[in-house]
């Protein structure tokens, strides 16, 4: 098996942050701008050096050469060549017909292109040449006859001389050495810069950063200060516009949920009483079923069994409306979960339907009525939905216990699954249409939180199975599983 070969880190790493993106920016473009019109400028002037030392040397030598040539007799003997090299000065040297000054240079420093230019054309010529790694300035000018009537002639007579460059060089290297000082003398006046330009442009970044997190936070006041008239202004008013409207928004959804609570509460109360006195005469009519007949007896059992679905809803409304208010309490009290549990399913007759695993004592300070509540929900919630077996585990934890609830029904719906402890959910398309209000498990769920625990829900009894749980023993994939957790309480809340 090949090892995955990692990503090699790049070398140089991108700066982070857009503070440091904008330094960088800032002082490239500085940098670059003051180095490209340093060398513009250093090349200007290197340009303009060299031009007219060229033209200065090129001058002198014809002018040498024109104040010596009318003293040389024609042709020329060794005598005369020697003189006019000596006129020239420096390197130089006079040819003339295969003839050759005696303190000549190498012949093979005069390029063909000099040479040629010279043969054949009555100006000085010039042309730049490196010689041990220095550059000169090689001179070529023909001696010309003037005639009486004025034309002019070549004398067959050629001169040339090599002057250094070498004081023109060093000339240039102080101009580039100057264009590379200008543009590192630049580097930190454009950091100066682009630190105060990074602090104009961040400041009102940071605000809204700032506002923004104070927002998320839920502090529907925040709001930040535009400063001056550009696009952060913009963006700053944008987002104040949008925070206004967010908590208007949200200002008005807490009335409707605070008046929808309200409502069910007064509701509730306002059932509590006629429902106590229609729940006594649903029971005189209960006893009394027995000697009715046909669909008289099919119209009160069905009456009774309406109002006894009323009565519950009603309580659970009444419940749920105590946890919107937060006005739920826990009445704390050392509390056998095991006797708990086994007493919950005795009193409501389903011994024989559930099977109980659990040790013979878990003792912990819980809430006995709500813990009651909660595992009387999920159980009946088996039995309504689920198929046989059902199973209820009890295991002590760590400062708390685990109560498991399974079942080996169709289990729980990707789809549904979300939604299991929503309020009046009951589109469970993986269990059996009841008449329930779909508020049992959401009230178990909140009970257990109050109690600082949790109550969580899997789609098959195997599917959250963990090393403190017990195997439901149904196959994989199969019914469903509720894990309730509750902690020790150190005091009564």
């Amino acid at each position: 098996m090949k090892a995955s070969r990692r990503p090699r880190p790049s070398r140089w790493p991108r700066p982070r942050g857009l503070r440091a993106r904008l330094l960088t920016a800032f002082a490239l473009v500085t940098v670059l701008g003051a180095a490209a019109s340093a060398w513009a400028s250093a090349n200007a002037a290197s340009a303009a050096l060299v031009t007219s030392h060229q033209q200065r040397i090129t001058e002198t030598v014809a002018a040498q050469v024109a104040a010596t040539a009318p003293h040389v007799t024609y042709p020329p003997d060794q005598e005369a060549l020697d003189r006019l090299e000596q006129a020239v000065g420096g390197r130089a040297r006079v040819t003339f017909e295969g003839s050759t000054s005696a303190g000549a240079f190498d012949a093979g420093l005069v390029t063909d292109e000099i040479r040629t230019a010279v043969g054949h054309e009555d100006e000085v010529s010039a042309q730049r040449i490196t010689l041990d790694g220095r550059s000169w300035l090689l001179v070529g000018t023909p001696v010309m006859f003037t005639a009486v009537d004025g034309t002019r002639s070549a004398s067959g007579v050629e001169v040339y001389a090599l002057r250094d460059l070498a004081d023109v060089e060093s000339t240039i290297d102080g101009l580039a050495l100057a264009a590379s000082t200008t543009a590192a003398a630049a580097l930190p006046l454009s950091v100066l810069l682009a630190l105060l330009a990074a602090r104009g442009v961040l400041r009102p970044v940071r605000d809204l950063r700032d506002t923004a997190g104070r927002l998320a936070s839920g502090d529907l006041d925040a709001r930040a200060e535009p400063q001056g008239a550009d696009e952060l202004a913009e963006l700053t008013v944008a987002v104040n516009e949008m925070a206004a409207s967010l908590q208007e928004s949200m200002a008005t959804k807490e009335r409707m949920r605070a008046d929808a609570r309200r409502f069910v509460a007064d509701v509730s109360h306002e059932l509590r009483t006629p429902l106590s006195t229609l729940a006594a005469v649903v029971e005189v009519l209960e006893s009394s079923t027995e000697g009715m007949h046909g669909d008289a007896r099919e119209s009160a059992q069905m009456a009774i069994s309406e109002t006894h679905r009323l009565v519950r809803l009603v309580e659970d409304l009444m419940e749920v409306s105590r946890f919107d208010a937060g006005t739920a309490r826990l009445h704390v009290e050392e509390v056998d979960v095991v006797d708990t549990v086994r007493t919950c399913l005795r009193l409501r007759g389903w011994e024989d339907r559930v099977e109980l695993e659990a040790p013979e004592r878990v003792v912990l300070r819980l809430d006995r009525r709500r813990l009651d509540l909660i595992v009387a929900n999920l159980v009946g919630n088996a039995l309504r939905h689920g198929e046989p077996p059902i199973r209820v585990a009890v295991r002590a934890l760590p400062g708390g216990v685990r109560v498991t609830v399974t079942d080996a029904g169709p289990g729980l719906g990707a789809e549904v699954l979300p939604h299991v402890f929503d309020r009046f959910y009951k589109a469970d398309r993986s269990r059996t249409r009841t008449p329930g209000s779909g508020l049992g498990l959401g009230i178990a769920r909140e009970n257990a939180r109050l109690h600082g625990g949790d109550l969580t829900a899997s789609g098959s009894a195997s599917g959250s199975a963990s090393d403190t749980a017990p195997d439901s023993g149904s196959g994989p994939g199969s019914g469903a599983r509720f894990d309730l957790v509750l902690p020790d309480q150190e005091e009564e809340s």
